[in-house]
Order: structure tokens, then C-alpha cells, then sequence
């Protein structure tokens, strides 16, 4: 499955910050994918038209039943906005139960650093993932 390239909702202005999350999404089994995958199509959808997104991409790799989403934001409030917004607040609960692992991570980058290179985010995910298992020993 091809990644959905960096798409830009709302252009950012030329100098600011702007709020970034990066996430990564197991599902528990191969029969799980479809529907995580469709459902997250959804939540793609509503992230095109979010208030305060500056941009987002999404990688699915279904054949090791994993998901990978970054996006760029206003601020962290424009981001909960939309994470509590419909249908995005209903596909979370609706998928928890599909879930093997999930790791999110959050930084700052000023808008002449977006869009966010992928390489930079997987390598914060993984650093993240690190530092949640220390926290769960």
C-alpha cells in the first residue's frame, strides 16, 4: 500500500510554530486491517478539512498489520479539537479493541520545517516506544 503523501489542509504561515504528532498503530491480527484501514480512511477525510491542520500523511503497511499517521497542527488545541471530533472520536473507541500496540509522540517544528520528513518521525517513534516500555517495567 503506497503512503497518502503529505496533504496540506490549511496553509501554514511562513514563520510560526507548528505542533506535530506522529503515531504508530499495530492491529492484532491480519483480519483487523481492513476495517482499521478503512476507518482511518475516515479520519483522513475529516483531517483534510480540520480546523488549524497544516498537513498530514498516513503509511499503511497491512501485510504486518501496522499504521503509521503524522500531521502538523496550529497548535495542540486545533489537534484535540479534532481527535475529539466525529468521526475521528468515535473511530478511536470503536478500534481500541482491534489494538495490539500504539505509540504517539508530539513535538514542535516552526513551519519552514514542514513538511515533516517521515525518516525523522519514524526515528521519534521508535524513541517514544523505548522510553514506554522502561515506564512499563
Amino acid at each position: 500500500m503506497p503512503t497518502l503523501p503529505w496533504t496540506v489542509p490549511n496553509p501554514p504561515p511562513p514563520h510560526g510554530p507548528a505542533f506535530v504528532m506522529a503515531s504508530r498503530f499495530e492491529v492484532r491480527t491480519l483480519k483487523d486491517v481492513p476495517r482499521f484501514f478503512l476507518r482511518s480512511l475516515a479520519a483522513w477525510k475529516q483531517v483534510r478539512s480540520a480546523p488549524g491542520a497544516y498537513g498530514a500523511s498516513l503509511i499503511a503497511q497491512p501485510a504486518r498489520r501496522v499504521f503509521y499517521t503524522l500531521s502538523a497542527w496550529q497548535d495542540r488545541d486545533a489537534l484535540y479539537a479534532y481527535a475529539r471530533t466525529e468521526p475521528h472520536r468515535g473511530i478511536m473507541t470503536s478500534l481500541r479493541s482491534t489494538m495490539r500496540t500504539s505509540t504517539f509522540t508530539f513535538w514542535e517544528v516552526d513551519t519552514t520545517g514542514l513538511p515533516i520528513a517521515w525518516d525523522d518521525a519514524r526515528r521519534r517513534l521508535a524513541e517514544q516506544a523505548r522510553t514506554d516500555a522502561v515506564g512499563d517495567a
